[in-house]
């Protein structure tokens, strides 16, 4: 039986399928790049958790055949990657050589993930596990991240989120939280974003 209150990411999930997206995720992009100017024109972006292929998708939509995006996950993609500015490798992101490989096609402009822990139903250990993924993805755009430039994660609110933004407001002009539209009301996600990166 249908949990109440899935209504709303029933029409997302219907709206991704009718729009040719492989998860209701991509609009969460659309809605965070329509507020906060994410994308420009000949970026180069790096897509952390990019499976099944729903912002990589769209962000190779929105760049039209220039810039770049660079795109890893554990898992396949379920999108057409014989691309040209494309560049995907499968693998664990804390493997030092998924890590050379992305370092090789940087520095970026732009850093996104929607990579979330597969959950155990333990709020606790889920919010702990999101928040080491969101130090990690912060740890990538420390090093591949040009002055100026961007990242946004996706976070499990949990107890360490105010230490994630302290973080982010060290290495960027500003910092924020911000839950999209198409996130399900019920769900205790966020996303937390690092705009302007400083020089070092």
């Amino acid at each position: 039986m249908a949990a109440v209150g899935y209504e709303k990411a029933d029409f997302w999930a219907q709206k991704a399928k009718k729009d040719g997206y492989p998860a209701r995720s991509v609009y969460k992009l659309m809605e965070l790049d329509k507020k906060f100017k994410l994308i420009k024109a000949n970026a180069r972006i790096l897509d952390i958790g990019a499976a099944p292929g729903s912002w990589s998708l769209w962000v190779l939509e929105r760049l039209d055949g220039k810039g770049f995006l660079a795109a890893v996950d554990l898992q396949p993609l379920r999108i057409d990657t014989a691309r040209d500015n494309l560049f995907f490798v499968q693998g664990d992101l804390y493997d030092p050589s998924v890590k050379e490989a992305i370092a090789a096609h940087g520095p970026y402009d732009l850093v996104i993930s929607d990579a979330a822990p597969g959950t155990s139903g333990n709020k606790g250990l889920d919010t702990d596990r999101s928040e080491a993924i969101v130090e990690a993805v912060l740890d990538y755009a420390s090093e591949f991240l040009r002055p100026g430039g961007h990242v946004v994660a996706k976070l499990f609110i949990g107890g360490g989120q105010r230490e994630i933004l302290d973080r982010i407001k060290k290495e960027y002009d500003t910092a924020r939280a911000f839950k999209p539209e198409s996130c399900r009301s019920e769900s205790f996600e966020t996303y937390v974003l690092g705009l302007a990166k400083k020089r070092p």
